[in-house]
């Protein structure tokens, strides 16, 4: 709806009034076919019609503009009275400062400041209002701190409502504190189950230090009890190489003759024997015969640079004594030993 024609001051253009409700435009618009309307009255007729009401084209919504702006500045500079007018307001002003008149308005009605009050009254008198009001509050003159209305002040008690304020705080307290107890035992909780899977975490790893450790202990008594053997074994092995290099300088001066004289025999018995076996098996039993006798005194040999002891064979000897000394004694007792000087 637009303003009332009665509150203006002065000619108004024709112009400048609404189609509809023909009073002055309040917050226009325009359709194409330059007719304008109040925007409360146009969407009310848009409603229910599809066309203009003053000519019957064709109108919507979405065709609707804002007023041209010489007319906008001709709207504005209308002289309008205060809407209070009728309980003594004489303002009158443009229609572009009206909303800020009637917002400070002395004569406007206004709701009571006090929680509770329904009364309406000028603005002008409501500070005399509201020093007889029945809901305005006040603190306790008792000193409690409660503030209190005037309509209950005579059924005031100091004492029950600070008995009643006490247990409010008292019960929202012990809210607080159950609270905080159930998320500190929360905490308390997962704390617990963290250490417990730590201690059984631990628990594993020293078990398994300890299988290890004994492992250990395990390989170092095997090693030391090995090599306790190995010491036995070459005090036992050079026992008895000394045992055998005593017997070796005891049967070394004696046997000497013997061994040049049965070198002689067995040389002359191997002559025999060679041109025989020459006659039935041919050069191969004979080579191989003088093969095995080259290794017997290699053998012998060996075993006397090994013990360390005794002369070398003679080069006078010959080829004959080297293959008797295969049989001498001082053989047998190195082959008895050969494992143990090898050892050594």
């Amino acid at each position: 709806m637009g303003y009332d024609l009665d509150r203006f001051v002065g000619y108004v253009n024709e112009g400048l009034l609404c189609c509809v409700c023909r009073d002055v435009l309040e917050r226009p618009l325009q359709a194409p076919c330059e007719h304008a309307y109040c925007s409360a009255c146009i969407s009310s007729w848009l409603v229910h019609h599809q066309s203009c009401p003053e000519d019957r084209l064709p109108l919507d919504v979405s065709s609707l503009k804002t007023l041209y702006r010489y007319m906008r500045n001709d709207l504005n500079h209308l002289q309008i009275r205060c809407i209070n007018a009728d309980r003594g307001c004489e303002v009158v002003s443009s229609l572009e400062n009206l909303h800020t008149h009637e917002d400070e308005c002395e004569f406007a009605f206004i709701s009571c400041s006090n929680t509770g009050c329904p009364v309406q009254v000028e603005r002008r008198g409501l500070e005399a209002h509201l020093s007889e009001c029945n809901f305005r509050s006040r603190e306790c003159p008792n000193g409690c701190g409660h503030t209190l209305l005037s309509a209950d002040q005579s059924q005031h008690n100091c004492v029950a409502e600070l008995r009643t304020e006490v247990e409010m705080l008292r019960a929202e307290m012990l809210c607080k504190v159950e609270e905080v107890r159930r998320e500190m035992e929360s905490r308390l909780d997962s704390q617990r189950r963290h250490m417990v899977q730590k201690e059984s975490q631990l628990k594993n790893e020293v078990e398994e230090l300890k299988g290890q450790l004994s492992r250990v202990m395990c390989d170092m008594r095997a090693l030391l009890g090995a090599e306790r053997l190995r010491r036995q074994e070459l005090a036992e092995a050079e026992l008895e190489k000394r045992e055998l290099l005593e017997l070796l300088r005891d049967l070394q001066p004696a046997k000497s003759q013997n061994l040049v004289e049965q070198v002689d025999r067995d040389q002359h018995q191997g002559d025999l024997l060679t041109s025989g076996w020459e006659l039935h098996t041919g050069p191969t039993r004979h080579q191989e015969r003088e093969a095995s006798l080259h290794a017997s005194s290699l053998s012998l040999y060996s075993a006397q640079a090994v013990n360390g002891s005794g002369p070398p064979p003679s080069p006078q000897l010959g080829e004959g004594a080297r293959k008797g000394s295969t049989r001498s004694l001082t053989l047998d007792c190195i082959k008895r030993k050969s494992r143990e000087v090898t050892v050594i």
